[in-house]
């Protein structure tokens, strides 16, 4: 059985990770075998390598092999592209056609995006998986195959299933060995790797010099979310490639080529990156707020009935559930015990002085607005924390919690 480092090598592939050495040594394994797999993971993360990879392990290897992509075949056609059809089975069909399970018998077919395949492919495709049956369009007569199924998705069956898009029994036939391809921000150390190894490869085949990224730069790409994963990545180093003018890239540069790649405020979680410690910060701050805006509400409430006030028709008080879906007015006659709001514990309004409010008079109300934005929040967080210590950015990264670097990369963004 193949190694993880031996099918690297073999099949050109890059990385150290520990959870995609996993997902390649589960692909060796089942290889021999002729059990369906379900490969999961994002789009970009290179599924179709994993099924060529089983494909060429397996004793079928000298059998033909077909890609299949289900949802870019037309509802319509996909039962005849998949089972073939008999000549005049439809408008169109001159002749008999074999579809991709017949003239594939003996061999491999890929299912890629299978969440996109309509619910009567999906209950032909299970009868394939159980019995090797299946039965061309405009055809009576039942056929076999010897065909191994190997599917792939980058949404969540599941989900589906609970939608009642596809189904339950199609999904556990093909789920008999799960391999979950990681995203890339789930394997940040590779990053490195993968642009040293395209932009090699991107020299070689234009004859032109490698590209080389300062640490800055490299730090820059491996705190990127990378939605694109892999195909992304490679992109970029291509772009990078052709339209910089030094060979020697720092961040700056990248960014100038590149300015998307620091325009996510609040970028997907990875191992070793700061953005937890930013995201807590806005979050406590959002937390304490509302804490101070319940005391205040109660506040309210009690300084109008300990006085005895009355209060506009025209003034509407929220209710602090957030589930509420209409706020409720509060009437002009004065409150009594049973008129006060479910809102106010017990402990608020019973055995309370009266709050004098003396010399003012209260006929309008301030809405307060929960809804600040986070961008906003985060500059005015940043600006103060710079007053206080005199424009010296060491201390105040560290009192906000976040790195120096990060710190300068929000004071560019938010032109502070």
């Amino acid at each position: 059985m193949s190694s993880a480092a031996t099918i690297k090598q073999r099949f050109g592939l890059v990385g150290r990770s520990e959870i995609y050495d996993r997902a390649l040594n589960t692909a060796a394994r089942v290889a021999a075998t002729d059990l369906t797999v379900l490969i999961t993971g994002e789009s970009g993360v290179g599924k179709e390598v994993f099924s060529q990879i089983i494909h060429s392990l397996s004793s079928r290897k000298h059998n033909k092999f077909i890609a299949v992509n289900c949802g870019a075949i037309p509802q319509g056609t996909i039962n005849s592209e998949l089972f073939g059809h008999e000549k005049g089975s439809f408008t169109g069909a001159t002749a008999d056609r074999k579809g991709y399970f017949e003239s594939v018998d003996g061999g491999t077919i890929f299912l890629d995006e299978i969440g996109e395949m309509p619910l009567d492919t999906q209950s032909y495709l299970l009868r394939v998986l159980e019995s090797g049956e299946f039965i061309r369009v405009g055809s009576s007569q039942s056929q076999t195959t010897d065909v191994r199924v190997i599917a792939a998705s980058n949404v969540d069956l599941l989900n589906l299933i609970r939608q009642g898009k596809f189904r339950e029994d199609l999904y556990y036939r093909l789920n008999t060995v799960p391999i979950h391809i990681p995203s890339l921000k789930e394997r940040p150390e590779d990053i490195p790797i993968l642009i040293r190894r395209f932009a090699v490869d991107f020299a070689e085949a234009y004859h032109t010099e490698s590209i080389r990224l300062d640490e800055q730069a490299k730090n820059i790409l491996m705190k990127y979310p990378w939605p694109g994963n892999i195909r992304e990545l490679k992109n970029l180093i291509e772009q990078l490639s052709v339209l910089a003018e030094d060979k020697q890239i720092d961040a700056e540069a990248l960014i100038r080529i590149a300015p998307h790649i620091t325009k996510t405020n609040l970028p997907a979680l990875s191992k070793g990156a700061d953005v937890m410690q930013e995201r807590e910060i806005l979050y406590k701050l959002l937390f304490d707020m509302k804490g101070d805006l319940h005391d205040l509400k109660q506040l309210v409430f009690e300084l109008i009935r300990g006085n005895n006030l009355r209060v506009p028709e025209t003034v509407s008080f929220r209710s602090f559930n957030s589930s509420a879906a209409s706020s409720e007015m509060i009437n002009t006659d004065p409150w009594n015990s049973t008129s006060i709001p479910e809102i106010i514990p017990n402990s608020v309004i019973q055995d309370r002085n009266p709050i004098i409010i003396e010399d003012k008079k209260y006929d309008k109300s301030e809405l307060i607005d929960d809804n600040l934005a986070l961008e906003d929040m985060e500059k005015d967080m940043i600006r103060k924390s710079l007053k206080r210590h005199g424009g010296r950015r060491k201390e105040a990264a560290t009192e906000l919690g976040i790195s120096e670097r990060t710190l300068y990369r929000k004071i560019k963004q938010y032109d502070i």
